[in-house]
């Protein structure tokens, strides 16, 4: 665990090193990240955030992050990451100019191009951080599309309270203050009577239906 704030961002900033683990170990495939080199270990994990960064530069920069992609290349990935529409709907396609942190650009069009990033680079370790908390039905339909494209190739890792999210994967780890509470798969957890995502799954639906 770690000295500072205990939370589900928290164990991505943990996986990242962005600061160090002051008791216990985090081990990929068996190796402690202590002993991978830093810039190897950062680039093999790939991160779309609730509201992505975009630089002010064209979309193709902001995806490529000064590697030379081809044309061809880039178009699979624009594809893969189900932003083409978005993208063609621009005057200059990939050659458009974004504006300062992309503010033109709603979060759900901003999530897309994090997307593509994810693609282009190839992590092995793809990570969704609360990611579709504050989109439009339709663009999450796109992004529901990227994750399921990701998610069969890659350890893949959802920080969700939307739990529509998190329903099919191997593994739901509930964090309370800090805390894990409760883990297994979605069915294995809804046997539980009394159990912490029982009950939040169950609110959750009974919201939607009253909405």
């Amino acid at each position: 665990m770690a000295k500072q704030a205990h939370g589900k961002t928290t164990i991505v900033n943990l996986i990242n090193r962005f600061y160090e683990i002051q008791k216990g170990e985090i081990l990929l495939d068996g190796v402690n990240i202590k002993d991978i080199n830093l810039r190897y270990l950062r680039k093999q994990v790939g991160i779309v955030l609730q509201d992505p960064f975009i630089f002010a530069k064209s979309i193709r920069d902001n995806i490529a992050l000064n590697e030379n992609l081809s044309d061809d290349y880039m178009e699979d990935i624009i594809k893969l990451s189900s932003a083409e529409d978005f993208i063609e709907s621009l005057p200059n396609g990939l050659d458009e100019i974004a504006s300062e942190r992309g503010n033109s650009y709603s979060a759900g069009e901003k999530q897309l191009l994090a997307f593509a990033r994810i693609f282009a680079h190839n992590p092995s370790i793809f990570i969704l951080d609360e990611a579709t908390a504050n989109i439009d039905t339709k663009t999450e339909a796109l992004i529901q599309k990227s994750v399921d494209k990701l998610s069969k190739e890659k350890t893949s890792i959802f920080i969700a309270h939307r739990l529509s999210t998190i329903v099919n994967v191997d593994k739901i780890i509930v964090l309370n203050n800090g805390e894990i509470i409760e883990q297994g798969s979605h069915h294995e957890l809804l046997q539980i009577p009394d159990g912490y995502y029982n009950k939040l799954y169950n609110a959750y639906y009974e919201q939607l239906a009253i909405t």
